[in-house]
């Protein structure tokens, strides 16, 4: 029935949820349960870049402090586009695919500075160049049409472009040209996209901002179909760390050291799972 046996969706959450990502991964290595042996890993948003690390074989550790370019250009925030975006997410639900169009036209008419700076940011913080022989996704919307693309080592796109474009939220960063089109982050359609990991015997799930975005995963996991699922959130001393906004850098060391205590948190449980997928009710 299974055609893998452990698969890893990693969700949204600015640089914030990058860092607690990055903690939980490295102390739960530590405790014996390695995410970076996932079959398939599902990146979106923030989870592309914790994704593209683990598939790619490096230890999160480097995580542990910001990672800056070498000419360490900032990103070019448009406060107007970037409030225009959220008010239509607002009202998204009536609409989702109609809102997601409208929000790829603020996308391209933000004034986010170049592709390059961003392209060279995510490079910097993803740590490779290369697609991973691991089977990696990576989500993203394409902003004329707000249709998903899901990119792998065989969609043609470079790896560090990939992981540009699902963190390219618009009003912050801006769209990604690939193959001639451009796109924006892959969140704006599922925080986690667990429904991409169909197939996978275990399936955990690491959604950062789940306390900002309560969402309800079950058609997604319902579509997965795994056997055993684990969704970890942020519990209430991270969510402390974190603040109030998770694309605030100061809180980065912080939030990844909250990532590391909460891993010793879930562990057990977790190491059930990513070594025997028993069920965890």
């Amino acid at each position: 029935m299974y055609t893998l046996d452990r698969a890893l969706a990693l969700g949204a959450g600015g640089p914030v949820g990058a860092a607690w990502m990055a903690g939980l991964a490295c102390e739960l290595c530590r405790g014996g349960v390695d995410l970076s042996e996932a079959d398939l890993i599902v990146g979106t948003s923030t989870g592309a870049i914790i994704g593209a690390v683990l598939a790619t074989g490096q230890d999160p550790v480097r995580l542990a402090t910001p990672v800056r370019t070498a000419d360490a250009t900032p990103p070019q925030v448009d406060g107007h586009r970037l409030g225009e975006a959220f008010a239509v997410l607002g009202g998204a639900a009536s609409n989702p695919d109609e809102a997601r169009r409208r929000v790829g036209q603020i996308a391209l008419a933000a004034e986010t500075g170049p592709e390059q700076a961003h392209i060279a940011r995510m490079r910097a913080m993803a740590g490779a160049d290369q697609w991973p022989h691991r089977k990696l996704l990576i989500t993203a919307l394409d902003a004329e049409t707000g249709e998903q693309e899901v990119f792998d080592r065989a969609s043609g796109a470079p790896l560090p472009c990939a992981v540009a474009a699902s963190t390219a939220f618009p009003g912050i960063y801006p769209p990604i040209t690939i193959n001639g089109r451009r796109y924006m982050d892959g969140s704006m359609r599922s925080a986690t996209n667990a429904g991409l990991a169909a197939g996978a015997r275990t399936l955990v799930v690491i959604d950062p901002q789940a306390h900002l975005f309560p969402h309800d995963l079950h058609q997604e996991l319902a579509a997965a179909g795994a056997h055993t699922v684990v969704i970890i959130e942020p519990d209430p001393a991270s969510i402390r760390a974190f603040g109030s906004n998770l694309n605030d850098r100061t809180a980065w060391e912080p939030a990844y050291q909250a990532g590391l205590r909460q891993a010793t948190d879930v562990a057990e449980q977790l190491r059930l799972a990513w070594k025997t997928g028993s069920d965890m009710d």
